[in-house]
C-alpha cells in the first residue's frame, strides 16, 4: 500500500511563473487569516514551567485573552509584517518545488509511486528553509516579545522594544548572514518531515474528489481546500515536537529563570527532563488550527489558478 502509485493529471508543460505567483498569493491570504493563532502557538511553546509549576498561560484561550487584554487587537499581529513579506517566497518555493519534483519524478506512464511523492515533498521542504529560517527567527522574536515584557513587568523590570528590521541589522552586524540562520537544523528537520507527510497525503486525498471540467484533470477547488485542511492538521500534529524544539532554539531572549539550549539534543533532553513528554505537544491544538486553514486556503488558491487567469494562461476547455 505504501508503494501505491498515484495517477497524475494529463502530462503538460511545467509552467513555473504562474506556480510561483499562486504560491505567493496563497501564502499571503493564508497567513493574514490565521496569524493571531500562530502568535498564541509561539507563546505557548516558548513558555517554560517554573520551579513551582507556575506558568503565564494556562491554555490557548487564556493566552488569547491575556494577549488581547495587554496588547490589543494589533498586538495579536505582532511580527506579521516580516511574516507576510517573506511568506511569498517561502510558500512559492514550497509549493512550486513540490510540483516541480513531482513533475520530474512522474514515470512515462503517468504514475507517481508513494516513495517518489515523499521524495518530492522532502526536497520541497529542504529548499524552503533558505527563506523559512530567517523568517521564523525574526517572527518568533516579535511574537514572543509581549510574553517576555509581561514577565519582566511582574519582576519590576522593563524590556527594550525592538523591530524586526533592527533585530535583523543587529544579527547581521554581530554574526553575519549566519546570524539569521539560528536554528536551521531544527527548522530543516521540521519542514522536511512535514513536507514528506503533508504533500503525499494531500495528493492522495485530493485525488479522491471530483475533477474540474476544464480538461486539466485537477480536482475542484472545495476538494483541494478540504484535502489541505485534513493533510495540514495531521502533518502539523505529527511534527509538533520538532516545532517546539525549533521555536525554543530560535528564541533569542528568554524570560528570567528560563533555560538556555545549546542545540537540538540539549533542548530535547532539558525539555523532557523538566517538563515531561507532554511539553513536546505544547501548542499542538493551536498549531493544527493554524496549519489546517493555512494550507487549505493555500491549496485552494493555488489550484484555482489565479495567476493563470491573471496571465491569460487559463487552460482551454
Amino acid at each position: 500500500m505504501s508503494q501505491q502509485a498515484l495517477p497524475q493529471p494529463q502530462q503538460q508543460q511545467f509552467a513555473l511563473l504562474p506556480k510561483i505567483i499562486n504560491g505567493g498569493i496563497a501564502g499571503i491570504i493564508g497567513v493574514s487569516c490565521v496569524f493571531p493563532l500562530d502568535l498564541v502557538k509561539t507563546r505557548l511553546q516558548n513558555q517554560q514551567v517554573g520551579p513551582n509549576g507556575e506558568k503565564m498561560y494556562k491554555n490557548m484561550f487564556d493566552c488569547f485573552r491575556k494577549t488581547y487584554h495587554a496588547e490589543g487587537y494589533f498586538g495579536m499581529y505582532r511580527g506579521s509584517g516580516v511574516n507576510i513579506l517573506l511568506i511569498t517566497p517561502e510558500k512559492a518555493i514550497k509549493l512550486t518545488a513540490n510540483d516541480y519534483f513531482r513533475h520530474k519524478l512522474t514515470t512515462k506512464d503517468g504514475q507517481l509511486p508513494m516513495t517518489s511523492q515523499m521524495l518530492a515533498g522532502g526536497l520541497a521542504g529542504a529548499f524552503q528553509i533558505i527563506v523559512t529560517t530567517p523568517m521564523e527567527l525574526l517572527k518568533i522574536q516579535m511574537q514572543d516579545a509581549g510574553r517576555i515584557a509581561a514577565q519582566a513587568k511582574l519582576s519590576g523590570k522593563t524590556v527594550e522594544k525592538v523591530s524586526a528590521t533592527k533585530l535583523a541589522s543587529q544579527l547581521l552586524k554581530e554574526k553575519g548572514i549566519f546570524g539569521l540562520y539560528k536554528g536551521i537544523g531544527a527548522t530543516g528537520a521540521r519542514d522536511v518531515t512535514f513536507s514528506i507527510v503533508y504533500f503525499p497525503l494531500f495528493a492522495t486525498l485530493n485525488a479522491l474528489g471530483p475533477r474540474r471540467n476544464d480538461g486539466s484533470g485537477e480536482a475542484v477547488f472545495w476538494c483541494s481546500f478540504l484535502s489541505g485542511l485534513a493533510a495540514g492538521s495531521f502533518a502539523a500534529l505529527f511534527v509538533n515536537p520538532l516545532d517546539v524544539v525549533k521555536t525554543r532554539l530560535q528564541a533569542i531572549k528568554k524570560a528570567d529563570g528560563e533555560k538556555e539550549f545549546k542545540g537540538i539534543v540539549d533542548c530535547i533532553s532539558k525539555t523532557f527532563k523538566y517538563e515531561g513528554p507532554t511539553a513536546f505537544f505544547k501548542g499542538g491544538l493551536c498549531r493544527m488550527i493554524v496549519i489546517a486553514p493555512l494550507f487549505g486556503i493555500a491549496q485552494m488558491v493555488y489550484f484555482l489558478g489565479v495567476a493563470e487567469a491573471m496571465l491569460g494562461l487559463k487552460q482551454k476547455d
